[in-house]
């Protein structure tokens, strides 16, 4: 019994060791899981690692306080009140997530707090007045969220405040004067909310501001010379507002400014010359204003200027010399009343990309080095006093996009030199001027062409038979000329009101009433004969077509009988026997489906390959038709090593978790089906098939109809399903056009959503050896980390947007030897083309505003196609730019 003295010695050093251990454990720590399990942050407290390496946090140089906690981008929600326990936190980033109501109070305890973003989420309510006691608080984000009523004036204690950013919210009231009084204040954004009344004429006479944007609100006042007064300003933007009185002086003293934006106001008076100081000058856009007087030639100083807009204002005079801009590469200043010649100093601008001088006064003609700008995509010189001819050097504006010279004085004949523009497409406008002559037949040779107006002229002669080259027109206008002859019969000619052609006394045919028939009375004979012996051949025709079809339905019907019976025999034998395989497990989730799906015949269906839809990289699916009548689309997984069935309890875990995940755009399993090493996953059967059968089988029947608004709601759907999943942190593991899934009025549901779970070996439970994707939609980064990443899963979305916007397969022999869909689109300018050329012409060309619209979304694609990862947006930024297109 010697022992026992020892060995309670030896207990009583266990338990007090272990007592020390867990009064060591810091209570931050205990306080973190907390946070991680109310956010279902599953990783912290795994391993019992300590804290300060657990996955968004650091902690002080000794490990002994939680300092920073960045928990942006994971698409979490919930109560995070308890992160106002950490009292030395200094560094909180909750952005880009989907917290919904107040913003808690309690954060205001974290007193030690220096950065706050709790931008990008769904926050409604009040801002919490509790936040102005983070006096030490040096950057706070608010931004994008739903928040209303006032900005407290309890922020008032925030002396530290360096950037203060409420942008996109709903907010009202107005700028509170306290803000003008913070002295570090640099960044100041407030833009897109229902502010009212004025900027504080304070604001900038304490602090070295640098950047001020209030676009879009209700603000009214004269801007204030105090924003100018340190000289420290960098951007200032504030249109779309209802400012009033002149542009101050002092921005002159500015001379870092890059961006002024001061558009859409009823700002009064001149633009002051002390602008020719602001030397880092890029941006200068004053248009839908009041300002009148000269154009002042002070803006030649700024050297760096790329775009000037003072369109719609009340400026005369001429245009100074802007010779010495190199970089302009936008003059833009329509709808003045600006007089002179066109002037040639702004055609020595090599950079000059849009010239819009239309709606002023300018007279004299066009100069012959009108295209010395190789650049030139816009040139806009309509409604102005322009006579002479057009010069024949037109031609030269090879990259011209627009060409607008209507309402002019201009005379003589239509250069044929213009048909030498092939990138010609969004207008050729020469229409109410005192043009004469034949139409030159080398404008057929526009055939990216979609809007013509030649009306309210003197020309003659025929519309030649060229013409018909312009295969992408839309709009014409022939009317008020002296033109003569059959109007060729062209669809866009005769699909165009016939207003379009009227004012001719000489043109007939189609869309006119007038017949062009009258004079060949042989002619019309020889054509009736030609008709009826048509009519003979195609009545001789018919007969045997059908002939020879009812033959081959007679012996067609005769086979399907014969095999019939013999499927029957078949099937007899096989419920006969007992080689049906047992089923292991099977589960249908959603309660009132259950007596309507039958497991047996789900295996059976999976057994027969004349049931077989698709075959994927992970899986392969089956059509099955339930004995109630019920219809199911059954996924076979590709189980490698029979690692399903080794993992059996944890599949059907995730299985069951995967139904219940709920959203529009995503096809989640209604149930499954284990047998053996096998797994069926359940799902409803979808009759409008897949994206890819919709864009390269459909679009190739002849009932097919261009439907572009129905192509662009497909593609917000999958990108939304897709955010979706990115925000409860699932990576797709093949997103391609043939895992989009059409449901009723072609919803896009994005399909293989279970698939990253099952047998992704990051995170599920099964090993894959199969390359991660489908051929032409990896992202190139792929090859040498072999991780599926969330901006690897935009650059396949980036591909199928492309695939919708161009038709095109993503591997195609006619993008030549290693070129893929993404590389051919991007090589586009090398090759020459513009982007209208890479666009599907059945939809671009049937009206403006689709084009418009597709251009836009191919922004987006080739956004997302970027082959640096880090430039690729988050697709949340994908579905709001989306979005945007629909609204515009």
């Amino acid at each position: 019994m010697a022992f026992l003295p020892f060995f309670s010695l030896f207990l009583f050093g266990i338990l007090s060791s272990s007592k020390l251990v867990f009064a060591q454990l810091p209570e931050e720590e205990i306080t973190l899981v907390g946070i991680g399990q109310e956010l279902g942050l599953t990783s912290w407290g795994l391993n019992s690692s300590h804290c300060c390496s657990w996955e968004g946090i650091r902690c002080s140089s000794n490990n002994s306080t939680v300092e920073k906690l960045d928990l942006s981008h994971r698409g979490l929600q919930g109560n995070f009140t308890l992160i106002s326990e950490l009292n030395a936190l200094k560094w909180l980033d909750l952005s880009y997530n989907n917290f919904q109501g107040s913003i808690p109070p309690a954060l205001g305890n974290l007193s030690k707090l220096e950065f706050l973003d709790l931008s990008y989420n769904r926050f409604g309510s009040l801002i919490p007045a509790d936040l102005g006691r983070l006096t030490h608080l040096r950057s706070l984000n608010l931004s994008n969220n739903f928040l209303v009523g006032q900005v407290p004036d309890e922020l008032e204690g925030l002396v530290n405040l360096q950037d203060f950013q409420i942008f996109t919210n709903r907010l009202s009231g107005s700028i509170p004067t306290w803000v003008g009084n913070l002295t570090n204040l640099r960044v100041f954004t407030a833009y897109e909310n229902g502010l009212v009344g004025s900027i504080p004429d304070n604001l900038g006479l304490n602090s070295e501001i640098r950047l001020l944007n209030l676009h879009s609100n209700k603000l009214k006042g004269t801007i204030p010379d105090s924003i100018f007064a340190m000289g420290k300003l960098e951007v200032l933007v504030l249109t779309q507002n209802q400012f009033t009185g002149n542009f101050p002086q002092s921005v002159g003293k500015c001379k870092a400014l890059s961006s002024i934006r001061i558009g859409n106001n009823n700002i009064i008076g001149s633009i002051p010359r002390e602008i020719g100081n602001v030397s880092g000058l890029t941006y200068f856009e004053a248009d839908n204003n009041n300002l009148s007087g000269e154009i002042v030639s002070d803006f030649a100083q700024c050297s760096n200027l790329t775009l000037l807009n003072l369109a719609s204002n009340g400026f005369t005079g001429t245009i100074p010399d802007l010779g010495n801009l190199t970089n302009l590469q936008e003059l833009i200043v329509s709808g003045n009343s600006l007089f002179g010649e066109i002037p040639s100093s702004v055609l020595v601008c090599k950079s000059l990309n849009k010239l819009d001088l239309s709606n002023n006064r300018f007279n004299g003609t066009i100069p012959r080095d009108i295209c010395n700008t190789t650049r030139l995509q816009y040139l806009l010189l309509s409604q102005n006093f322009i006579r002479g001819g057009i010069p024949n050097e037109i031609g030269n504006c090879v990259k011209l996009l627009q060409l607008e010279m209507g309402s002019n004085y201009l005379t003589g004949a239509i250069p044929p030199e213009i048909g030498h523009i092939k990138n010609l497409q969004i207008a050729l406008n020469l229409s109410s001027n005192h043009l004469r002559g034949l139409l030159p037949p080398e404008l057929g040779r526009l055939d990216k062409l979609v809007s013509l107006d030649l009306s309210n002229n003197q020309l003659s002669g025929t519309i030649p038979p060229a013409f018909k080259g312009m295969l992408s027109l839309i709009e014409v206008g022939f009317s008020n000329n002296l033109l003569t002859g059959p109007i060729p019969t062209f669809g866009p000619f005769q699909k165009s009101p016939n207003s379009s052609f009227l004012g001719n006394k000489g043109l007939c045919g189609e869309p006119l009433s007038l017949s062009c028939g009258n004079s060949d009375t042989s002619g019309r004979e020889n054509y009736h004969h030609k008709v009826s012996f048509k009519i003979i051949m195609a009545v001789i025709g018919s007969g045997l077509a059908v002939f020879v079809s009812v033959t081959i339905v007679v012996v067609i019907f005769t086979m399907r009988e014969r095999q019939e019976k013999t499927a029957k025999c078949a099937e007899v034998i096989d419920d006969g026997s007992n080689n049906r395989p047992s089923i292991i497990a099977g589960n249908v989730f959603i309660e009132n489906l259950r007596q309507a799906i039958d497991f047996d015949a789900v295996v059976k269906a999976t057994m027969k390959d004349s049931n077989k839809l698709s075959s994927g990289t992970f899986s392969s699916v089956y059509k099955a038709v339930m004995p109630s009548g019920m219809v199911l689309s059954v996924k076979r997984l590709k189980s490698m090593d029979r690692t399903i069935i080794h993992h059996q309890s944890k599949v059907i875990r995730e299985l069951e978790r995967l139904g219940k995940l709920c959203h529009d755009n995503l096809m989640t399993p209604i149930g499954y089906v284990i047998y053996e090493d096998v797994a069926l996953l359940l799902h409803h059967y979808f009759s409008n098939g897949t994206l890819f059968e919709f864009l390269h089988e459909s679009s190739k029947l002849p009932e097919y109809k261009p439907d572009w608004p129905t192509r662009l709601g497909i593609a917000i759907g999958a990108a939304e399903g897709l955010a979706f999943l990115h925000q409860v942190a699932t990576i797709h593991l093949d997103i391609s056009s043939g895992n989009i899934l059409l449901g009723a009025s072609y919803k896009a549901m994005v399909g293989e959503v279970e698939i990253s779970k099952l047998l992704d070996p990051s995170r599920g439970t099964a090993s894959i050896s199969a390359v991660a994707g489908s051929f032409g939609y990896i992202p190139p980064e792929y090859a040498y980390t072999m991780q599926v990443t969330a901006p690897g899963n935009v650059y396949s979305y980036g591909v199928i947007l492309l695939e919708i916007l161009t038709t095109r397969l993503p591997v195609d022999e006619a993008f030549g030897e290693g070129v893929d869909l993404v590389k051919w689109v991007h090589n586009a300018p090398a090759r020459g083309e513009t982007p209208e050329q890479i666009l599907d012409s059945k939809l671009s060309t049937v009206s403006f505003t689709w084009r418009k619209e597709m251009l836009a979304a191919l922004k987006v694609a080739l956004l997302c196609t970027d082959s640096t990862p880090a430039k690729r947006p988050k697709m949340k930024k994908v579905v709001e730019m989306l979005q945007e297109i629909t609204q515009n």
